[in-house]
């Protein structure tokens, strides 16, 4: 029988199917923070129970944490309590922690792949959102809540209930200046934030397969801002090459044994998916978001729908957006001037993104209104950026390279953006509030981010590049 690529994966995981309800599922590796184990951990410790396997589990710190004076006593109090809790947990657990001043510290979706963790075939849950980010390595992967972490801290497994299939494929040849981060903008441009509700879906076509595995993983980041379960992309020679001789990656003999198996895992030809989107890479314009949902984006040179231009259902959700970004229906959104650009997050903070952004301002200089922050995604990132010398590209253009955490990403650390202010952002999410209370985010990607830096509004890249 034909199967796509999440069933193969989810047949081999089940450990028990319960009759009218859900599966109980093996998980192959689950990833903690300081910010949602610390209840799970509180559990167990009630219950009087440890970590049933605490090879299979890996933590870091990264949601709470300052980007600035790591090497100093956390000042904000949740964040040094998370961090504290943290520690002590692992160690009474036996739970391998990669903590502030370790090597390998960082954003845990950034360190998972890295450091060969990530591999293909594997379920991989996290109490976080953006654990589809994995899926691009052709894993299942996926957040949970806190009892679901408590619940595979103590058993390895997780009850869950199989989503609906969907697929999408991006035929074609990407533009000058156009990136992944474009691609998955202008996916959910065209099914809305809510229209892979219910579905994991799988990202084919030859635009997704001409991309690194760093683009691949911008994307799968973001399925879960369609509303999707998770998001995957069938592993091939780029995810191969690019997993051979990381730290944990498998070896010798073990190589050959796991690639024989990563190889199996493709949709067959005649698999069928409960829903089918095919688009052509060659529509894709540089995008931005103009409203305060991550499906609220547009082409950087298209203006700002009207209220004539949405469907009722939309019209109220449209007019808060911009009553509270401050922006006009009908009016263009290239031109806006910003305050704040913040390259980072888990979703664009890895090696090539801070190349892509360097290659750009190399001999540029910051736009003096403009204040740009740079939070690579982990600490290997940030000592390969110095290695290269990127940093100095930044410090000559005016911009801060500052230590790795998931930062402005979320209001939930130090770096915060001001009330009524304007940020570029190459994170994944733009909610009221999401970035500060009262601050406005405009997502976009490393590239479009970098030209809005230097400029002082939002700008079409292309205009910048030698086509």
């Amino acid at each position: 029988m034909a199967q796509t690529l999440f069933d193969k994966i989810w047949n081999t995981h089940i450990v028990k199917n319960i009759e009218g309800g859900p599966s109980v599922l093996y998980i192959d590796k689950h990833f903690i923070h300081e910010v949602t184990s610390p209840q799970a951990f509180t559990g167990l410790n009630k219950r009087g129970i440890k970590v049933f396997r605490p090879q299979q589990t890996i933590a870091t710190a990264d949601h709470n944490v300052p980007t600035l004076n790591q090497h100093l006593p956390i000042k904000e109090e949740l964040g040094r309590l998370q961090v504290e809790a943290l520690i002590k947990n692992c160690a009474e657990h036996g739970v391998e922690l990669y903590g502030l001043g370790h090597p390998f510290q960082g954003i845990v979706h950034v360190i998972g792949p890295e450091l060969g963790i990530t591999q293909p075939g594997n379920t991989i849950v996290c109490g976080d959102s953006h654990t589809s980010t994995h899926g691009a390595f052709g894993a299942i992967a996926f957040g949970i809540g806190t009892s679901e972490v408590e619940m595979v801290l103590s058993t390895q497994c997780l009850m869950q209930t199989k989503p609906k299939l969907m697929r999408i494929n991006i035929d074609g040849a990407l533009k000058n200046g156009v990136v992944s981060k474009d691609i998955v903008l202008y996916v959910l441009s065209k099914i809305t934030a809510s229209g892979a509700t219910g579905y994991a879906v799988e990202f084919a076509g030859s635009a997704i397969r001409s991309l690194s595995m760093e683009a691949r993983m911008t994307i799968c980041n973001m399925s879960i801002e369609m509303g999707a379960r998770c998001g995957m992309i069938a592993p091939d020679e780029t995810t191969f090459s690019y997993i051979k001789g990381r730290k944990f990656a498998p070896a010798g003999a073990e190589w050959d044994k796991k690639l024989a198996y990563w190889k199996t895992l493709f949709t067959d030809a005649d698999a069928t998916f409960d829903k089918e989107i095919t688009l052509d890479a060659a529509d894709i314009t540089p995008m931005i978001t103009y409203g305060t949902n991550p499906g609220m984006g547009i082409g950087v040179n298209e203006n700002i729908p009207t209220l004539a231009e949405v469907n009722d259902n939309d019209k109220s959700g449209l007019e808060k957006s911009l009553a509270y970004m401050g922006l006009q229906q009908g009016h263009p959104i290239k031109g806006q001037k910003i305050d704040y650009v913040f390259i980072g997050s888990c979703t664009n903070s890895r090696i090539e993104d801070l190349r892509m952004v360097a290659s750009f301002v190399k001999g540029k200089h910051k736009a003096d209104n403009v204040e740009v922050w740079i939070v690579p995604g982990s600490k290997q990132v940030e000592k390969q950026a110095i290695e290269e010398g990127i940093d100095k590209v930044f410090e000559a253009a005016g911009f801060q390279l500052r230590q790795p955490g998931c930062s402005a990403c979320l209001g939930m650390n130090e770096d915060k953006i001001p009330a009524g202010k304007y940020c570029i952002s190459t994170s994944n999410r733009n909610f009221e509030g999401r970035q500060g209370a009262g601050a406005r985010t405009l997502l976009a990607s490393p590239l479009s981010a970098a030209a809005a830096a230097v400029t002082g509004f939002v700008s079409d890249v292309r205009e910048f590049l030698n086509n």
